[in-house]
């Protein structure tokens, strides 16, 4: 009963236009994370392949199989590198959403707490 479900949705958005499909649509996971040191020499591959200059600041990436797809900056005006051939539109909406999400509604600070309080929010 859910197999069939699941592959009703999945052909259903197989029809998709292509602008609209992200990896979760192929059967592929994703990873959202910030972009560490060690991802310098794949930023620099995304932003050539893209013909955008890499973007300053910390960067927040799309990781799909082990691989960067995309990623956006977290200083200034956000800035978005992706592979231009994949299918990575919904990947950097994602990208963009959670960099608004944590530049622009800022984070409540977290109040001290005596050690061993639990504090559920």
């Amino acid at each position: 009963m859910y197999l069939k479900m699941l592959h009703g949705l999945i052909k259903g958005r197989r029809g998709m236009p292509a602008a609209h499909r992200c990896p979760l649509d192929d059967g592929l996971g994703f990873t959202i994370r910030f972009g560490y040191p060690d991802d310098d020499e794949a930023v620099r591959l995304l932003a050539a392949l893209d013909s955008q200059p890499v973007p300053a600041g910390p960067l927040l990436v799309a990781e799909v199989a082990g691989e960067l797809w995309a990623a956006v900056t977290l200083a200034g005006a956000p800035q978005a590198i992706a592979d231009p051939f994949r299918h990575t539109a919904g990947l950097v909406a994602i990208l963009h959403q959670r960099e608004e999400r944590l530049t622009r509604h800022g984070r409540r600070p977290i109040a001290r707490r005596p050690a061993g309080t639990v504090v559920y929010s």
